[in-house]
């Protein structure tokens, strides 16, 4: 059966935990990406303090380290992080461009969701998928490959009553040409006197 293994913590706690500043700008960002709570936000922070640590290692390097550059650039144009064409973009990343490639975000870019808190719960309760596989896990980040396959798992409704009458009279109104719509008033005119 073997050892069941260590689990550790995604992330790191701030080294002053009762710092306003930190605490109102975290809060703004649980509010505008739907977050469970702050960990989420830590979790975020510490995948860029492990890109910036390997890119401050490449900087020491000078010459040498251009092979490791290119490995590391490769991982976050990938990731779809941001611009990196140098060291400079690389430690100029913040938590905004991770928290923008987790699934939940992403859900809600693509209008699968009507909104952030939404779209949390349409990947925890099932709904989403990526390439056609159920995923429920709204932190996951997504590649930029990835991006692309994103689309509910089951069918699902989630507009209300009201809002179906809306997108009904805009598709009905994009459908029918000018020519149709006096035809279709002169029909209704006939049925009626």
């Amino acid at each position: 059966m073997g050892d069941p293994r260590k689990l550790r913590k995604k992330y790191g706690v701030p080294r002053i935990l009762w710092d306003s500043e930190r605490i109102e700008e975290e809060s703004a960002l649980v509010k505008e990406y739907g977050l469970k709570n702050v960990k989420e936000i830590w979790i975020a922070k510490e995948k860029l303090r492990g890109i910036r640590r390997q890119a401050r290692k490449i900087l020491g390097l000078g010459e040498k380290g251009q092979k490791e550059f290119e490995i590391i650039a490769r991982k976050v144009s990938v990731m779809g992080y941001g611009k990196s064409n140098a060291i400079e973009d690389i430690l100029s990343l913040n938590a905004k461009a991770v928290l923008e490639r987790r699934l939940q975000t992403l859900v809600f870019r693509k209008g699968l969701a009507r909104s952030m808190a939404q779209a949390r719960q349409l990947v925890t309760h099932g709904f989403i998928a990526i390439d056609g596989r159920k995923v429920s896990v709204p932190g996951r980040l997504i590649t930029v490959d990835q991006d692309k396959q994103i689309s509910y798992y089951k069918p699902i409704e989630i507009f209300s009553g009201e809002d179906k009458e809306i997108k009904l009279k805009k598709a009905m109104e994009e459908v029918d040409t000018p020519s149709e719509k006096v035809e279709n008033e002169e029909i209704k005119k006939a049925e009626t006197g």
